[in-house]
C-alpha cells in the first residue's frame, strides 16, 4: 500500500530532502578541526586548572582505600545514623558493607565511593548556585531549561567524546563526564524548591525588613531544603549509574569490573559488582530520603 502511494507521487515527496554529502562533510570537518584547535590551544590550561581536583580525588581515594575496613564501616554507619536517625538503615549499611568485603570487592567499592563522593560534592557546588540563579530570574530559567533538557536526554556515551579529546584518559575526565550527566536534577529541584516557597513567607520576611540575601538564606533555602535533598538524592543515583560508563575512560572501581564482565561474559563477576553498586545506591537513597523526611517534618512544625 505504502509502495503504491509512493510510486504515484513525485520523487521529491517520497524521499526526504537532505543536505548533500559534500556540504555535510565540509561542515563536520570544520567543526572537528575547530574543536581540535581549541584542544591544542587550551588543553594544557584546562588540565592545570583541574589539577587541584585531581589531587583531592587521589587523596580521598587513598584515604578510603587505606583506612582499615572496620573504621570505614563504623564511620559510614555513624554518618548514616546521624543523617537518617534510623537504626534499620544503619544496620542495613553495616550488613551490606560486610557482604561487599567478604566477596573481595572492598577496594573497588572504596574507589567507586570516593568517585561518587567527589562527583556529588562538585554537583552540589555547581548545581545549588545555578538553581538559585534560575529561581531568581525567569530569563535565566528560560535559557538554562533547554540546556538541562539536552544534558538529561543526550546519550551518556556522547559526553565521553569531548572530555577524552580535551583531558585524555583518566579519573578527572571520567569525573567531569559524571558531573555533566548528574548535575541536572539538583539544579532543577533547587530552582523548583525556591519557587515553591509560599508568598506569605516572603511577605513576612519583607515586613521584617530582610534584605534579599537574608530572605534567601533565612527563608527560601531552609524551606526549599526537602526539594534540594531530593535533587541531591537523584544526583547520587545518576552518578552511580554513570560511573559504570565512565569506567571506559579509566575511572576504575566497580564500573571497570562490570565492563570487563560484559566484555568477557562473566555472569558471576558482573552480578557481584552489580550487587555492590546496588547496595551503595540503596544506602545513599535511604539515607537521603530519611533526611528529606526529617526536614519536611521540621518545616511543617516550624511553619505549620
Amino acid at each position: 500500500m505504502a509502495f503504491a502511494i509512493c510510486s504515484s507521487l513525485p520523487a521529491v515527496f517520497c524521499q526526504f530532502p537532505s543536505i548533500d554529502s559534500d556540504s555535510m562533510r565540509i561542515f563536520k570537518k570544520t567543526v572537528d578541526t575547530g574543536f581540535k584547535s581549541f584542544v591544542r590551544a587550551y588543553g594544557d590550561f584546562l588540565d592545570n586548572l583541574l589539577h587541584p581536583l585531581q589531587l583531592f580525588l587521589n587523596w580521598l581515594q587513598s584515604l578510603f582505600v587505606n583506612t582499615p575496613w572496620i573504621i570505614m564501616i563504623l564511620a559510614l554507619c555513624a554518618i548514616v545514623y546521624f543523617v537518617s536517625r534510623d537504626w534499620k538503615t544503619t544496620l542495613g549499611t553495616a550488613i551490606a558493607m560486610m557482604v561487599i568485603g567478604l566477596t573481595g570487592l572492598w577496594k573497588d567499592t572504596m574507589v567507586t565511593l570516593s568517585m561518587v563522593t567527589v562527583c556529588t560534592i562538585c554537583s552540589i557546588v555547581i548545581g545549588i548556585p545555578v538553581g538559585i540563579w534560575m529561581a531568581r530570574s525567569d530569563r535565566v530559567q528560560s535559557i538554562f531549561n533547554p540546556v538541562l533538557d539536552v544534558m538529561q536526554t543526550m546519550p551518556s556515551f556522547v559526553y565521553l567524546i569531548p572530555v577524552v579529546m580535551i583531558f585524555g584518559i583518566g579519573k578527572v575526565p571520567g569525573l567531569i563526564a559524571v558531573v555533566i550527566y548528574a548535575v541536572a536534577p539538583i539544579i532543577r529541584l533547587t530552582n523548583l524548591g525556591i519557587r515553591l516557597v509560599s508568598r506569605e513567607a516572603i511577605e513576612a520576611a519583607d515586613a521584617f525588613g530582610s534584605s534579599e540575601r537574608q530572605k534567601l538564606f533565612n527563608v527560601q533555602i531552609p524551606l526549599a531544603l526537602p526539594n534540594i535533598m531530593a535533587g541531591i538524592n537523584q544526583t547520587i543515583m545518576m552518578s552511580l549509574a554513570m560511573v559504570v560508563i565512565a569506567s571506559m575512560i579509566g575511572v576504575g572501581g566497580l564500573g571497570k569490573n562490570v565492563l570487563q564482565a560484559i566484555t568477557n561474559q562473566f555472569f558471576t563477576i558482573g552480578f557481584l559488582n552489580g550487587f555492590a553498586l546496588v547496595a551503595i545506591a540503596i544506602i545513599f537513597d535511604r539515607t537521603s530520603q530519611a533526611y528529606g523526611r526529617r526536614l519536611q517534618k521540621h518545616t511543617e512544625v516550624v511553619h505549620g
